[in-house]
This record gives C-alpha cells, structure tokens and sequence, in this order.
C-alpha cells in the first residue's frame, strides 16, 4: 500500500519580529512549510546582534530607559568561539569561501558572520520578505479574535542619498501568527554589590565596550567569566596597569594570577565596594580600581509584546513556555525562537522555526494547552527541586543536543550529527584550557574531515 497522504498544509499569515539568525532562518522554515511571512527589522540590513556598530550608548551602564538605545553588543576585535563547522545551519553549511576579501579563518571574525547570514538570505530568496528599518512598536492579540494578533509599527521615512530622516510611518495590521525573534543581547543585567551606588570610579557594561581605549595604564575589575569576559580582559591587559577579573563562579578562597600575563588576577566574587574606590574581595584582597566593567550578561526584553500578562518576564525567566517555544494559552499562535542559552545557537534556529512552522501549518500536532502547561509546571518544580534559579530557566548547557534532537523527533528531520556535538566537546574543552590560542591551534581534524564529507550533501552541483 502507498504511504498515507499528507492533508494539504494551511497556510497562515505570519510576522516574524527580527531579522538576525533567528529570523532568517524562521522565514525560511514557515515560507517552506507554505505561510505567507513579513519579517521586521528596525535596521537597513540582515543580521541581527552580528552586526558592528563602533558606536556606544551614552549611559555607559545602559540604566537610563530613556536612552539612545544601540542593539549592537559586540567589540572590534570579536571573533566566535565556535568553529565555523559547528557554527552554520545544518543544511547550509558556513563554509569559507574562496575569496580573498573573505575571512577565511575556522574561527572568523564578526564580520564574516553577518556575510554568511546575508549569503543565506539571498539564497533562499529571504530579503524580499523583509521590512528594513521597520520596528515593531506595538504587538498584541486582537480582541475577541483568538489566534489573530495585531501588529503596530513604524517605518523609517528617510532621504538615502542624504542619509537624513523625516520620521515615521506607522501601519497596523493583522496576522494570524507571531514569531518573536527580537534576540536577548541589548538590555544589560547589572551586578548588585553593597556600596555601587557610591563608588567613585567609571561603570559600564560589555555591552558599550569596543576597543581597549580608555583603559591605559588603569587599574580595571572585570565581573563574570563569561567568553566575552574572557576575551576583553586579555585585550586590556595589553595596555591597563592592573586587571582584576572576579566570578561568582569560583571558591572564595580563589587568587590566581593568570597564566602568561604578570598585570592579570582571578578573584572569587566581590564583598563590597566603598566611596575610597576600594574594592573588596570574598577572598580578603583589596584593590583600589578605576574602572568596574560589568560582564554580566543580559535580560530577555519584549517592550512591544502585550499578552495581558499571559507572558511575563520574571526572574529572566520568560514564561510560561512549552518547551522554551510555545506559551500553552496562545499556542500555536505566538511562538519564541532563540532564547536558549549556552548552546549552538544557528542549528538550533533551525530546528525550533522547522517545529513552527510544521504545528502552524497543521503537520505537527501539539498536546493540549493543559498538557503543555502541565509540562512547563513539571519542568519548574524540577528545576527548584535542583535549587536552579530563575534565570537559569533557558541555560541549556549539559542538555542542548538532547533538546535539539528532540525537536529533530517533532519535525521528523533528521537530530543533530555526532561530528557537531562532538567537535563542539573538544573546542569547549580547549577554549577552557588555552584561552589565548583555540582559536588558532586545534587538534580535532579528523572531525573537521567528517564535517566536510557530510557538507557534501548540501554543497555538490546538481
């Protein structure tokens, strides 16, 4: 007997909110699947959070909510810290390309990033689908409409030749499905210590951090040991008197002067600060600084996004979402993709816009909006039963390849290659143990081998 047929897909109208990895790739997947999509994005350009932009924010620590905002978050010198192999989308491979004004580095700069997103948008057609300097200011359901959402924004109205604005045009319009892909990586999280307010020295956040300009010959603290951190602080210590990184990560009876600088500490977290500029330790030391550089990671913010407090942020806790993807309430209708952290991120996409687009268009099932959120219920008490906070809620180190295959089994596509997860293992495991050169010196070429036989599958002429 031939194979059941498949009904015929329904197709929706979709927004997408963004038009970085995230939405890019969810265009893709939902035009795919047969819907009909209008991507937003408030810049000229594809490319979301990988797009540089050497200028910073007025308010150093990005407190101000009145602030000129600036989306990007990156410095000058940012390479990934990801292996390009492991790095591209599973069917479109981040090959280096044979061109000389190319970055041809297995670990590139950012530049190369946003070229590859913008040779995978004009592959598959994606720009035509975009509303460039568009932003979305308002986004919410419609009234006694159930799965219709109203869509509020402003277009850019402006003079290319003379780079000059005139203002806005705003439109509304109605769409049967949401996607935010609006990425997490522009409203700074602070640390809270006894006596910040007081301190005399300059604050700011890696966020509006470029080049190592400014900190000459400066004694400066750097809190968090995330890659950003890890990446900056050596940077500084090229030109700063003193550089001092702290983590709440550590013991706190931690001080180490790290490997191959005689200017670099590893403290544990710290105690206190005081109006002397002192800065005290967990682990008794002292330093007097000039500068704090908070390295502390971001909040998930949707200042467009009204659900009648069914989604809230709590804690950097967005919820309550089934599977990180799909509020149980307005299932299918609005749905998240990107918010994980601490994993592959372009691979991921992938896999949660495939899950998308197939439950909107009617091939994937979903459980009842009572089972989902009985789901979500469980999958709290596990993480309070294991004394995970909060804002721990879409960390998925340890889990990201279980989850991705996950929603590999939902789409029935195929999960996530032994070569990627493996390949991602082993420079994980050299970035922690030679910061300074992983991205240059490796020792995973067989895997690398195993990547590009499976890239063939994409990349051979028909």
């Amino acid at each position: 007997m031939p194979p059941p047929q498949l009904p015929p897909p329904i197709s929706r109208h979709v927004a997408v909110i963004g038009a970085g990895a995230a939405g890019l790739v969810s265009a893709r997947e939902l035009r795919r699947e047969g819907h009909d999509v209008v991507v937003f994005e408030r810049d000229n350009q594809v490319g979301g959070t990988w797009v540089y932009n050497p200028q910073v924010e007025p308010d150093p620590l990005s407190l101000d909510p009145n602030r000129r905002i600036i989306h990007s978050s990156l410095y000058s010198s940012l390479r990934t810290n990801l292996p390009r192999e492991v790095m591209g989308f599973k069917d479109y491979p981040f090959i280096a390309k044979n061109d000389k004004k190319r970055d041809q580095r297995r670990f590139p700069g950012h530049r190369e990033v946003v070229l590859y997103l913008q040779d995978f948008a004009s592959e598959f057609g994606i720009e035509e689908m975009v509303r460039f300097d568009t932003e979305v200011a308002h986004m919410g359901p419609v009234e006694d409409n159930i799965g219709k959402w109203i869509v509020r924004s402003k277009r850019k109205i402006s003079d290319d030749d003379r780079e000059v604005s005139f203002g806005f045009d705003v439109d509304e319009e109605i769409y049967d499905a949401a996607v935010i892909c609006n990425g997490h990586y522009t409203e700074p999280r602070i640390a809270q210590i006894p006596g910040i307010s007081s301190w005399p020295g300059k604050q700011m956040h890696s966020h509006n951090y470029r080049t190592h300009e400014g900190f000459q010959d400066q004694v400066a603290i750097l809190i968090g040991s995330s890659s950003s951190s890890v990446d900056i602080s050596r940077e500084i210590a090229g030109v700063a008197k003193e550089v001092h990184v702290t983590s709440r990560s550590v013991a706190d009876e931690t001080y180490q002067e790290q490997p191959g600088y005689d200017n670099m500490w590893l403290h544990s977290m710290i105690e206190s600060v005081h109006d002397d500029g002192s800065v005290i330790f967990r682990n008794g030391r002292v330093v007097v600084a000039d500068i704090i550089l908070h390295c502390t990671g971001y909040k998930y913010h949707f200042p467009f996004l009204d659900t009648n407090g069914i989604v809230t942020v709590d804690g950097n806790r967005v919820g309550p979402l089934y599977k990180q993807v799909f509020p149980p309430a307005l299932a299918p209708w609005l749905s998240f993709v990107g918010l994980p952290l601490k994993a592959v991120p372009f691979p991921l996409f992938e896999l949660q816009s495939k899950w998308i687009a197939g439950v909107l268009s009617g091939h994937i099932a979903l459980p009842s909006p009572e089972e989902m959120m009985e789901d979500v219920k469980a999958f709290y008490e596990t993480l309070e039963a294991s004394n995970i906070p909060k804002h721990y809620t879409h960390n998925l180190a340890g889990c990201q390849f279980e989850y991705d295959n996950w929603l590999a089994s939902q789409c029935s596509c195929p999960g996530i290659e032994e070569w990627r997860r493996q390949m991602y293992d082993a420079a994980s495991k050299s970035k922690r143990l030679r910061p300074e050169i992983y991205r240059d010196e490796w020792d995973d070429d067989d895997l690398v081998l195993e990547a590009y036989a499976d890239f063939t599958k994409y990349t051979r002429k028909s």
